[in-house]
């Protein structure tokens, strides 16, 4: 439980080990801190995050995903330094074809989809908690993710991340 300090000049709420309030934040700012804290947990503890958990652990394990992986974070590094002398450069499109292949097999892989399937609806969770918070202040905050145009990792877009989305 948090106490309070008073100051001359001010009160300044005291926070438990958890964190420290900023000057001039008042018990307000804890409380919403607290629940925030509160919703954090509730949503670790939803089947979206265990799916998501038990998906990652299975593609984690799955040697053949990895294998498939390692070959298309390869061709991608190949890409990119093409990419880097532009269309021009003479093994591009080579290495263009080739990522996209790498992608095709990505795309195949039972586990890769059903990891990439659980990381959508984790995604999409997040995305509807965060509009839900922002709606309740104004229509007019901003959301932080934008699940309206889906495009790359865990959408069912074209990935080209280097691997970072498979864990």
């Amino acid at each position: 439980m948090a106490h309070v300090t008073e100051t001359p000049e001010q009160t300044v709420p005291v926070l438990p080990e958890s964190g420290e309030a900023r000057e001039g934040e008042g018990t307000d700012t804890v409380a919403l801190w607290t629940m925030a804290a509160e919703l954090g947990e509730m949503i670790k503890r939803s089947v979206c995050v265990r799916e998501y958990l038990l998906r990652k652990e299975e593609l984690r394990q799955d040697a053949g995903a990895q294998a498939v992986i390692r070959e298309f974070v390869r061709a991608k590094e190949k890409f990119e330094a093409c990419e880097r002398f532009g269309r021009f450069h003479p093994d591009y499109r080579e290495a263009l074809d080739r990522v996209q292949a790498c992608q095709r097999k990505l795309d195949e892989v039972e586990t890769i989809r059903k990891y990439k399937a659980a990381e959508e609806a984790l995604g999409r969770l997040l995305y509807e908690v965060s509009l839900t918070l922002a709606r309740a202040v104004s229509d007019t905050v901003k959301v932080p993710y934008d699940d309206a145009a889906p495009a790359g990792c865990g959408t069912g877009g074209r990935c080209m991340c280097a691997g970072d989305c498979y864990g």
